[in-house]
């Protein structure tokens, strides 16, 4: 295996890390935002009150990008395998 098909092949896997983690991050992140709004703005200073929302909202974008999650890993996955053969070269 050459440098170069090296590094295409780890720049193509963080790619794909990233789109696969991006939209479950960023609905928690956008919830403990709202939460941390909502919680300045009445004055509740309990820690715990975060997770629960959070935890929702992760679900929630875990059942809704489900299938397009999948489809990127799958779609990777066949990829690497079509990859295998070129790098015996």
């Amino acid at each position: 295996m050459d440098p170069q098909t090296f590094i295409d092949f780890m720049q193509e896997s963080f790619r794909v890390s990233l789109f696969l983690s991006l939209p479950i991050l960023g609905a928690a992140l956008v919830t403990g935002i709202l939460v941390s709004v909502f919680q300045t703005i009445t004055s509740i200073q309990e820690q715990t009150l975060v997770f629960v929302p959070k935890m929702l909202a992760v679900l929630a974008a875990l059942i809704l990008l489900f299938s397009f999650m999948l489809r990127t890993l799958m779609n990777f996955t066949y990829a690497v395998f079509a990859m295998i053969p070129n790098l015996a070269r």
